[in-house]
């Protein structure tokens, strides 16, 4: 067995096989996810064991969600290698490696929640109570998560000499930084984020349980998450581009724009009828 920095590699039956830290990040994130999504349902009143029965499919339908993304938006050094959509297409087995890498979150957002659609329906659940049960462990989720960008040496943006700069191998570069060393930690940007959109989740179903109306988590969940990511494509070296724009700095600003909509609509002042 030998620890490597992006995972851990070992014989078995003469086979070489690789667990890699990303994997074991990402269950890691999940299952944290799940615990607090369980802690919250019991706070409610409900039994917590219904976020344990839906936690396999929400991996499941998070990873074919995320992996389509990555499929439909691959990005540019990809595509510079010969890996478009197209490619994709033309090779399904490639398409399904996740060995390759290669996970979207938008993706994975919109998989899960499509997946807990058909959960909650089968069930009998109210769908969007148990959403707003899930999203403080969905941004805790991916907090942890981003952390699997670290191993994996990507997510990071421009070259900078700040004291948390890190330090990105040569092979990992991007065309045109070759001579770059220190860059931008855009996962450690995101993660922060992510827990401090948690950490607002969980004060507002606590200050505010009156006044909060099924679905505005999720909403708020919709706002923060999709603006401190718009902001931070502006750092990112790779992102992924559709017709010339950048796909997941689009799609951001536009659920950002539509949730803030929402919340506001939900929450206008009614005009009080009068009687004459």
């Amino acid at each position: 067995m030998q620890f490597a920095f992006d995972g851990i590699h070992f014989l078995f039956w003469g086979q070489q096989f690789t667990i890699y830290y990303y994997g074991i990040i990402l269950m890691t994130g999940a299952v944290a996810g799940a615990w607090l999504a369980n802690q919250e349902a019991v706070r409610r009143g409900h039994d917590g064991e219904i976020i344990w029965d839906m936690l396999i499919w929400l991996i499941v339908g998070g990873i074919i969600g995320a992996r389509l993304w990555h499929v439909f938006t691959p990005s540019p050094s990809l595509i510079a290698q010969g890996i478009d959509t197209h490619y994709y297409l033309t090779h399904p087995l490639d398409m399904i490696n996740l060995r390759r890498g290669g996970l979207g979150i938008p993706g994975a957002v919109i998989g899960g929640l499509i997946t807990m659609y058909f959960f909650c329906k089968k069930r009998k659940l109210n769908l969007m109570e148990w959403i707003d049960i899930s999203v403080p462990g969905l941004a805790l989720g991916q907090a942890i998560g981003r952390w699997g960008n670290y191993f994996n040496q990507e997510l990071y943006g421009g070259p900078t000499n700040l004291p948390w700069k890190i330090y990105i191998d040569p092979q990992h570069r991007l065309a045109g930084f070759t001579d770059k060393e220190y860059y931008h930690p855009l996962f450690l940007y995101e993660s922060i984020w992510n827990l401090a959109n948690m950490a607002l989740l969980i004060w507002l179903t606590r200050r505010f349980p009156n006044k909060l109306k099924t679905g505005d988590l999720l909403l708020v969940y919709l706002v923060v998450y999709p603006t401190g990511r718009f902001l931070l494509e502006f750092l990112r070296l790779d992102a992924s581009q559709l017709g010339g724009i950048n796909a997941n700095q689009t799609l951001m600003a536009i659920v950002a724009v539509c949730a803030i909509a929402a919340l506001l609509w939900r929450h206008r002042p009614l005009k009080q009828s009068t009687q004459s």
